[in-house]
């Protein structure tokens, strides 16, 4: 599975270089997300690295190892002190080892040739590790070759015993599913599912400080039903709380697959035919925290990664129509914005105050949502039983998490930086009174107005009216002084229904 990056040098390989600027520097990046958001994607970079898929495949090695030594069929016994020290080179993964299984797959190091094979440099790199620890260096760092540091007391006597053990009946795709869940689990529930919720805490705080805040609602752009800007905010929150549910489900059912390289534990039945290999897989995929699939080709068939990413899709969409809408907000004056001291708004206009952030957010979750579709078709087809087009695919799952980790950062921003200007707010509902058409008509159909809809539709449709207008409606009707009132009584910042009273069921 060659895929180093390497190119072949020569002079274009330098052409239009910056003098001094290397390449790992945040600004000689290609993609923006390790370039200028870089401070923003950093707490993924553990799990959407090639370091961390490293550590993620040195872990279902080793693990793999310590179960077929629990078998009593096999002929190889691992004491605690050895299983201590095998688990310590994936718990205690250093920057030196990424380097070494790298050279291991591109270069050839510690006496082996390179593999041109991902995979296989871990299994040689484990046999680096093996052959320090039965020399004493389990304790200590090897250097670049990985040679151990001054030998010592061992827990293993015999390394090399160990080499046909690591990786045995398995197929590549066995340890990359499993590392590939190992990783994309934890990205998910330790830094996706925190960031959402930020956003939410965010909406429902916004949700009960102005839950009591008239505002004029729109449908089809046009002046509709009043409503109050706590609520509409209460509204995100619920949506955003039942997507990120459904989030939280699928990354639970993350499930693994380790049988082979055709899915049917061949050359496991070969070697150990009496060996419940079918119950060993299944105890071993769920002692990684996983749910198991027991039926699959070379390849987990990865729906559950599809539902993943569809419930990501769906936490994105909620925040890309709180974006738009906050957008419109913003340029309806309904919210005000905080300027940061120094920051600029425009190039030419000093005036602006942009919603930087909510477009920010936009941007980076619709991104993110076409990742997601691709991602989400994609893993799930193989040719026949294998083929290797998903495996530069997979690669990219850690850039789609990253545009939805700077779109919810950049939301949660955008909802710390507005206030709500209720006076302008205010302002508007006064100047539009034709809003309580609604309730004077069904309030006349109460009292069994057969032509109460045509009424308020011949006051007001199409047609500027005030409130002086619908009392000299009123004061021509056929109804009880009691009814008169109630309908003189209505104001279009009073007419919100329980607008108010619905934000408690973000509490329930």
């Amino acid at each position: 599975m060659r895929d180093d990056g390497r190119t072949d040098g020569g002079a274009a390989d330098d052409a239009g270089s910056i003098p001094g600027l290397s390449r790992s520097d945040p600004l000689a990046a290609v993609s923006p997300l390790d370039g200028r958001y870089a401070g923003r994607t950093a707490p993924l970079s553990p799990y959407a690295s090639e370091a961390g898929l490293m550590r993620a495949r040195t872990r279902v090695e080793v693990e793999y190892l310590i179960a077929l030594a629990d078998l009593d069929a096999t002929p190889i016994d691992l004491d605690e002190a050895t299983e201590a020290g095998l688990r310590a080179v994936y718990e205690e993964f250093s920057a030196e080892d990424a380097r070494l299984i790298k050279r291991l797959e591109t270069e050839g190091a510690a006496g082996y040739d390179a593999t041109n094979h991902d995979v296989k440099a871990v299994e040689y790199f484990l046999r680096v590790r093996l052959a320090d620890l039965a020399e004493g260096g389990a304790d200590g760092d090897a250097d670049d070759e990985g040679s151990p540091p001054d030998a010592g007391n061992s827990p293993l006597d015999d390394a090399e015993s160990l080499y046909p053990w690591i990786h045995f009946g398995l197929t590549s795709e066995d340890v990359n599913n499993l590392a590939q869940r190992l990783l994309v689990k934890p990205a998910v529930s330790d830094v996706i599912v925190p960031a959402v919720r930020e956003v939410r805490d965010a909406l429902v705080e916004l949700a009960h400080e102005h839950r009591d805040a008239p505002m004029l609602a729109r449908t089809h752009g046009q002046p509709a039903t009043p409503t109050t800007f706590g609520k509409e905010m209460a509204v995100y929150a619920a949506r955003l709380g039942r997507a990120l549910g459904r989030v939280v489900v699928a990354n639970g059912d993350l499930s693994g697959k380790l049988a082979g390289a055709s899915g049917t534990f061949a050359a496991h039945r070969a070697a150990y035919p009496d060996v419940d290999w079918r119950g060993f897989s299944e105890s071993f995929v769920r002692g990684l925290d996983l749910e198991h699939t027991a039926l699959a080709t070379q390849v987990n068939p990865c729906d559950d990664l599809a539902a993943l990413f569809d419930g990501l899709r769906g936490v994105n969409n909620v925040l890309l129509d709180l974006d738009l809408d906050a957008w419109l907000y913003v340029s309806d004056r309904y919210l005000g914005q905080e300027a940061v001291e120094g920051e600029t708004g425009s190039s030419t206009m000093p005036h602006k105050v942009n919603p930087i952030d909510f477009e920010n957010s936009e941007g980076n979750l619709s991104k993110a949502n076409g990742d997601l579709t691709f991602l989400a078709d994609y893993v799930t087809n193989s040719r026949l039983q294998r083929d290797l087009s998903d495996s530069t695919v997979k690669r990219n799952v850690g850039a789609a998490l990253a545009h939805c980790l700077i779109g919810y950062s950049k939301a949660a921003d955008g909802l710390g930086t507005v206030v709500p200007n209720e006076a302008v707010m205010r302002e508007e509902l006064d100047a539009t009174p034709e809003v309580i058409g609604e309730a004077v008509q069904t309030i006349l159909r109460r009292e069994g107005d057969t032509e109460a809809y045509e009424r308020v539709k011949a006051l007001s449709r199409g047609r500027s009216v005030t409130l002086d207008d619908f009392r000299e409606l009123f004061d021509d009707l056929d109804v009880d002084d009691e009814v008169r009132a109630e309908l003189k009584a209505l104001t279009p910042a009073g007419y919100t229904g329980f607008a108010d009273e619905l934000v408690d069921d973000l509490d329930a």
